[in-house]
């Protein structure tokens, strides 16, 4: 079984997005391919197994959720 899905992150500002982008990237090389248009950040994830994909997405959003945190502390 093959699994697709598109998530997006807006942030404020491009500039942002692409910090974002390049916190995340380490941990997702080569799990999940990432393009940053204007403000968004986008995860294509494709997954053979429910399980995988759960834990992919799971510690995407774990780890974007510290981004988050990470960008406030800048304001």
């Amino acid at each position: 079984m093959q699994i697709k899905a598109r998530i997006t992150f807006e942030y404020q500002s491009g500039k942002q997005a692409k910090i974002a982008l390049k916190s995340l990237n380490p941990d997702n090389i080569g799990l999940i391919h990432s393009k940053i248009k204007e403000t968004r950040l986008i995860y294509d994830i494709n997954a053979d197994s429910l399980n995988s994909f759960l834990a992919t997405v799971d510690d995407l959003l774990f780890c974007e959720i510290m981004v988050e945190k990470v960008l406030e502390l800048e304001k």
